[in-house]
C-alpha cells in the first residue's frame, strides 16, 4: 500500500474556505486509489476543521523547527510528500529530504500567493500590475518551492501560463487540477427563477480578497438598491470580525449573516451571486459553488480569471462598477437570461470540472513521475542547485531555531 503524507498550512475546513474543499477532494482522491493517507500539521486546530476520522484519514500535530519531525518523518516513510501551500515546503521540504531522498514531493499551491499579492499592491497603488510588483522576495521563495518539488500542482490555467511563460518553470515540473466535482452528485433540480430572491456572496472573511470584495459591495450595493428598493444582499462566510459584522444594516438590505453551515443551500435560495473581486489568484470557489446549484453570478476578470478558458460566462463579466451594477440588476430581473446563465453553468461544470478526468489525469501525471523519478530530477537542474547547501538559508535558521528551544529547555 502506497503510504502518503500530506503537510497542511491549516487543519482542512471545507466549509468554510476553497482551499480545505480542494484538499479534501485530493485526500479523497488518493483515498480512492487505495494509498494510505496521514494529514500532518503545525496549526492549532479550529472550530470548523473536519474529522479526517470519518474519512479514514490519520492525523498528526508536527512542531515546527523541531527535530522530532525527522523521528517521525523517519518511522512513517511515506511514498509521496504533498506540501499544502509553499510555506509548508519551506519549512519540512529539507527535512524530508534528509529524512526520504526517494519520496515523491508534490507541491499543492492552492493559489500563486506572489499573484495574489502583487495584484493588492497594485490595486493600492492605483497601478498596472507589472514586472516590478511581480517579481517580489514572496515570489522568488514561492518559486523556489515550485523549483524543489518533483510536481506542483497548479489550480488556474492562467498561473501555469504565468509559470511557463513569465517564470520559465519547466511545464514538466507542473500539473494543471482545477477543482474536481463529482458530476455525478449534482442536484437534478434546483429552485427556479421565482422560487429565489436577493442577492448574496460569500467568502471566509480571514481571505483579504473577500474582505475587499466586501468593502467594494459596500460602493456597489446602493447602486442596485436604488433600482431594485425591495432587494436584499445576504453576506455570508466563516470568521467575521467585529468590523464587518458592523457593517450590517437591514435598513439598506446590506447584510452580514456570517458563518453558514452549507454555501450550497444559501447559493441555492438567492437569484445572483455578486463576487466583485478586485484582486486575488487561483480560482474562486464561490463561482464554481454558483454554478454547482445554477445560480448566476455577476464577477470581474481577476473573479472569473482561469475558470471559464475564454468561453461564455454563467452571468456577466465587469470590471467598471456602475456596469456591474447594471448588469446585477439586469440579471435579477430578466428570467430568461437568467436561465441562459444557468445552462452555461452546467455546460461548464461538464467541460472543466469532471473530478474523474482531472482525478484520473493526476494519477497517472503522478505514477509517470515515480517511475523516471532520477532522470525527472535530472532535468531539473536549478531545482537541484536550490537544494544545494549554499542555498539552505532556511534549513540553517531552522536547525538554529531548534538548538536554541533546546537549550531554553535545558
Amino acid at each position: 500500500m502506497k503510504k502518503i503524507l500530506v503537510i497542511g498550512y491549516v487543519w482542512p475546513e471545507p466549509n468554510s474556505s476553497a482551499a480545505g474543499t480542494h484538499m479534501m477532494s485530493i485526500m479523497r482522491l488518493y483515498k480512492q486509489q487505495g494509498w494510505q493517507v496521514e494529514f500532518a500539521t503545525p496549526a492549532q486546530k479550529s472550530d470548523h476543521m473536519i474529522d479526517l476520522a470519518n474519512e479514514n484519514i490519520s492525523s498528526q500535530s508536527i512542531t515546527l523547527n523541531c527535530d522530532s519531525f525527522d523521528t517521525y518523518i523517519s518511522a512513517y516513510e511515506p511514498d509521496i510528500v504533498m506540501f499544502d501551500r509553499f510555506m509548508m515546503e519551506e519549512q519540512f521540504g529539507w527535512r524530508v529530504e534528509q529524512s526520504c531522498p526517494s519520496a515523491l514531493k508534490i507541491l499543492d499551491t492552492e493559489d500563486l500567493q506572489c499573484l495574489r499579492q502583487a495584484r493588492h499592491q497594485a490595486l493600492k497603488a492605483n497601478q498596472e500590475l507589472d514586472h516590478s510588483l511581480l517579481y517580489s522576495e514572496l515570489a522568488k521563495r514561492e518559486i523556489a518551492a515550485i523549483l524543489r518539488c518533483d510536481i506542483s500542482l497548479i489550480i488556474s490555467s492562467f498561473e501555469m501560463d504565468l509559470l511557463i511563460n513569465t517564470f520559465n518553470i519547466d511545464a514538466e515540473l507542473l500539473h494543471h487540477l482545477p477543482f474536481m466535482v463529482e458530476l455525478n452528485k449534482l442536484p437534478k433540480d434546483t429552485l427556479g427563477y421565482a422560487e429565489r430572491k436577493n442577492f448574496m456572496t460569500i467568502g471566509n472573511f480571514r481571505h483579504a480578497p473577500n474582505w475587499d470584495a466586501v468593502l467594494y459591495l459596500q460602493t456597489i450595493w446602493p447602486l442596485i438598491r436604488k433600482q431594485l428598493p425591495q432587494a436584499e444582499l445576504h453576506i455570508y462566510g466563516s470568521y467575521p470580525p467585529p468590523k464587518a459584522t458592523a457593517l450590517s444594516n437591514p435598513k439598506t438590505g446590506f447584510i452580514v449573516k456570517g458563518w453558514c453551515e452549507s454555501a450550497l443551500s444559501v447559493m441555492e435560495q438567492s437569484r445572483v451571486c455578486l463576487a466583485p473581486i478586485r484582486f486575488g489568484a487561483g480560482i474562486k470557489g464561490k463561482l464554481l459553488d454558483a454554478m454547482i446549484m445554477k445560480t448566476p453570478s455577476i464577477t470581474t476578470s481577476v473573479g472569473s480569471e482561469g475558470m471559464h478558458k475564454g468561453g461564455l460566462w454563467p452571468g456577466v463579466i465587469n470590471d467598471d462598477i456602475n456596469d456591474f451594477a447594471n448588469a446585477a440588476v439586469a440579471l435579477y430581473k430578466d428570467e430568461e437570461a437568467w436561465q441562459n446563465a444557468q445552462n452555461v453553468a452546467h455546460s461548464l461544470l461538464i467541460s472543466n470540472y469532471d473530478s474523474e478526468s482531472l482525478g484520473e489525469a493526476l494519477i497517472d501525471k503522478i505514477i509517470d513521475v515515480e517511475q523516471t523519478l532520477a532522470a525527472h530530477r535530472l532535468k531539473n537542474f536549478t531545482g537541484a542547485m536550490l537544494k544545494h547547501h549554499s542555498m539552505a538559508s532556511t534549513k540553517y535558521m531552522s536547525q538554529w531555531i531548534a538548538a536554541k528551544n533546546l537549550n531554553q529547555q535545558q
